[in-house]
């Protein structure tokens, strides 16, 4: 009977039913095209950021960012920086309930068993057969510019098995097996077998490695490739003091990567840029300083003499007490695919939500003789603040020069900003005193 008695008592809701955290806003962007012949053109576009926990009372979760372009004035000449950083977001529907064997997800997402996929533009389902195994299939493109292998006229599509155990508080391990296919034009373009491991202790170590072996369809004018090692990824992080931790990667592609290069100098190429062994190491110093390298022997250098891929950096957390971030990094790169240089530097200060500054800077030189080679310098500015409790507004500048990539673009952003949860809160308040 007291059992009976508790049952009918009432209960506020779980934290996170319901919960809708975002913002959304409309901007208009205004780019004007340097040098013989300059243009200008304004762009109307629409800024979306979600974060919904169990919508509805249901297990279905929204969770990202997006921002695109509703209508332009007048097609600039070429994307700009900004519209390919644009593309680079995530936004996905997730179904996600512990008592349910099934899961599920559809949008711009990575598959969360096997991120070496890359970002698809599709969906997954899968199906938890005990708590440690998952089997699951996913279709899509990939849109990422970002992804080595990119290409927007490119769908995938597979199916994957998923050995998981332990906790990311202790020993954690997880092992993904799949196969798929990759279609270019609904040709099919690259059959592939994948796997995907990791394995961590803790924050002190952690081991990862993950592989596609393919069997790419050759071009009708040259012979036939066979099957074989795509590309692989292995990385291995051993924290050997509290303020220094050591990293070692080994990189390699059989074919070239197709990223897009403009994004070079951003840093978001980083971890296709060095080709063979690299060692490294982050160590933490007083002031608030942090120093990072990467060192490394390039493995398939043309050069006479083998070459060095090098990246240093230091970045620098309230600097003066005032709050700010500082990041500034070199890098030296040389594969069998690309060399070059980057510099960039990287200004940011946050107080809380109310206020975001960022500013980056920086040039780079990019010589490839499989895809156009070209050097270029950029800054990219951007302010957020709010308008009290409920509006926003951001404003942006993206300047570049290199090349006949030479424009300045100004954005403006205005929006509204939205948080249930402490109405969720009086209302539960009110009905439980």
């Amino acid at each position: 009977m007291e059992e009976e008695v508790r049952d009918t008592i009432p209960r506020p809701p779980l934290p996170e039913v319901n919960e809708m955290r975002g913002r959304i806003g409309f901007d208009m962007s205004r780019i004007t095209q340097l040098g013989q012949g300059g243009s200008s053109s304004a762009i109307y576009g629409m800024v979306f950021r979600a974060d919904f926990t169990r919508m509805f009372g249901t297990h279905w979760n929204l969770n990202g960012y997006w921002r695109g372009n509703l209508s332009t004035s007048s097609a600039p000449a070429q994307a700009t920086l900004q519209d390919t950083l644009n593309r680079t977001y995530l936004m996905s529907l997730s179904y996600i309930n512990p008592g349910s064997h099934w899961t599920a997800g559809i949008g711009r997402l990575y598959l969360p068993w096997a991120n070496s996929l890359e970002t698809i533009d599709g969906g997954y389902v899968g199906r938890q057969f005990s708590p440690r195994t998952i089997v699951g299939v996913f279709a899509g493109s990939t849109p990422d510019p970002t992804a080595w292998n990119y290409n927007p006229k490119n769908k995938i599509g597979g199916s994957f098995f998923n050995l998981h155990g332990g906790s990311y508080e202790n020993f954690h391990y997880s092992s993904t097996t799949g196969a798929g296919v990759n279609l270019l034009n609904w040709s099919v373009n690259r059959p592939f077998l994948f796997t995907e491991n990791s394995i961590s202790y803790k924050r002190y170590f952690s081991l990862y490695h993950s592989m596609q072996i393919d069997k790419p369809t050759a071009n009708p004018s040259t012979s036939a490739v066979s099957a074989g090692l795509g590309q692989s990824l292995l990385s291995m992080r051993v924290q050997v003091h509290p303020r220094v931790v050591l990293d070692v990667t080994d990189t390699y592609f059989r074919d070239v990567p197709t990223y897009d290069p403009t994004l070079v100098g951003t840093g978001l190429l980083d971890k296709y840029l060095f080709q063979g062994i690299s060692g490294g190491a982050r160590v933490q110093l007083p002031m608030h300083i942090t120093g990072y390298f990467s060192l490394g022997q390039s493995s398939d250098s043309k050069d006479p003499k083998a070459s060095l891929n090098q990246l240093f950096g230091v970045t620098m957390s309230n600097i003066w007490r005032t709050g700010m971030t500082a990041d500034v990094r070199y890098s030296k790169f040389d594969s069998a695919f690309a060399k070059g240089t980057y510099r960039s530097a990287t200004i940011s200060r946050d107080l809380g939500e109310r206020f975001r500054l960022n500013v980056q800077g920086g040039s780079y030189v990019y010589n490839s003789s499989l895809a156009a080679s070209s050097s270029s310098f950029f800054v990219n500015l951007m302010c957020d603040a709010n308008l009290g409790a409920r509006y926003f507004i951001e404003n942006a500048f993206t300047t570049q020069r290199g090349g006949t990539i030479n424009y300045n673009q100004w954005t403006t952003t205005f929006g509204y900003r939205f948080d249930n949860r402490s109405k969720m809160r009086r209302a539960a308040n009110a009905s439980h005193p």
